[in-house]
Formats: structure tokens, sequence, C-alpha cells
């Protein structure tokens, strides 16, 4: 085991933005059983503390690549396009106009008579719009140039949105629920 090593060749998977997630979990657990401290308590110090570095890595890999987002960021960075700091990216404005409104709707569907259904159908939407992100996301990142890559950063920036939004309404409709 090299936790120098990128994420995907810690796990022994491609280095791809499409997954299989199902591999990916497997993959996880079959070598969560390999390296949890738990198996290592009776081997010396340093080998235990390698155990806990090597587990430690392994959950940072794993939960990276779960995550559509996180994978996407990942996937740029090793191209060298960081996307987890503030950005010079240019967004459309009629973009971040639709996403002033859906921050609004969502407001008012959180008092609105029918609620929950209202937030159900806000979550389905916003579930479509990151699936057609992550299509146009796998589409450009397949390409070596210059201009995918630029444009895989706007998707990024725009899936980073419907995420946010994705964890608002998961919020409201919890905060529902209480």
């Amino acid at each position: 085991m090299d936790i120098q090593q990128d994420y995907f060749a810690f796990l022994g998977l491609p280095a791809a933005y499409d997954l299989d997630v199902r591999e990916l979990t497997s993959r996880f657990r079959e070598l969560q059983k390999q390296l949890h401290p738990d198996r290592h308590a009776h081997l010396s110090e340093k080998e235990q503390r390698m155990s806990v570095q090597y587990t430690a890595y392994l959950n940072e890999a794993y939960s990276t690549l779960k995550s559509p987002l996180l994978r996407a960021q990942y996937l740029l960075k090793k191209r060298g396009v960081d996307t987890t700091n503030e950005s010079s990216v240019k967004l459309d404005p009629m973009f971040l106009f639709e996403q002033m409104e859906l921050r609004e709707s969502l407001e008012q569907a959180k008092v609105a008579a029918d609620a929950e259904d209202q937030l159900e159908t806000m979550a389905d939407s916003v579930e479509s719009q990151l699936a057609l992100l992550e299509k146009q996301f796998s589409a450009c990142i397949v390409s070596e140039s210059d201009s995918a890559l630029a444009e895989a950063e706007v998707v990024i920036r725009k899936m980073q949105f419907a995420v946010k939004l994705q964890k608002e309404i998961e919020q409201a409709e919890n905060e529902l629920d209480l």
C-alpha cells in the first residue's frame, strides 16, 4: 500500500469520472477489512500508526470518489485545475439569475401549505439538473484539450450550486419532519 498513490490507484480503479459505484464500494470494503487498525493491534507501534494512516487515506479516497462533485474536482485537480477555492470562472448571468430564483422558490416552498410536495418537486428537478451536469462533465473530462478543461471547470461550478441547493432542500425537508 502506498498513500502517495492517487485515490484511483490506491483503490485499484481506473482514473475515470464514470465509475461503477458498486465496484468502488466493494474495493473500499475489501481494503477496509485489510487495513483496519484492529487487525493490526498485535503489531509494532509503527505498523499500527501506518494502519491508521492507510485507513484514513482510504476513507478520504472513498468519500471523494463516491461523490460525483468531489470526484470531478479531484480529476481536475490532478490536471492542475483547483476548483475548491474561489474562482475567476465567469458564470453565465442567466444561470446565476436562475439560481437566485431557485433560492426564492425554496424559501416560498418552505412555508407553503403543500411544502412537502413542493420540496419533493424541487429535489427531483435539482437531481435531474445534476445528472445533466454530470454527463456534461464526463464528456469534457475525456478530452485533453484546454477548452474542454475550461468547460469542465464551468460545469463543476454549476454542480457546486446544484449540490448546495440539494442540501438546502434536504435540510428544509428534515425541518418539516420535526
